[in-house]
């Protein structure tokens, strides 16, 4: 403990643990990243078709309806 007086190390103290951050979003991380919650489309990189997202069905195993590319999350 610096200085004796029960502070620990400095920036330290309640609340300035990760758990306390107040970051919103979906799913694990937020975002546009794979586990990013039930919402949201799946869009074609290459010719920008649109399909809804289905839960437990990643987008990049589903092929675009127009163009047959990979799609992915959007």
């Amino acid at each position: 403990m610096p200085g004796g007086n029960g502070t620990g190390p400095f920036g330290g103290g309640p609340g300035t643990g990760r758990g306390m951050g107040g970051s919103g979003g979906r799913g694990r991380m937020g975002g546009n990243r794979p586990g990013a919650g039930p919402g949201g489309d799946c869009i074609c990189p290459k010719c920008g078709e649109k399909v809804s997202h289905q839960v437990s069905v990643p987008c990049y195993s589903i092929d675009c309806p127009k163009c047959g590319t990979k799609m992915v999350r959007g």
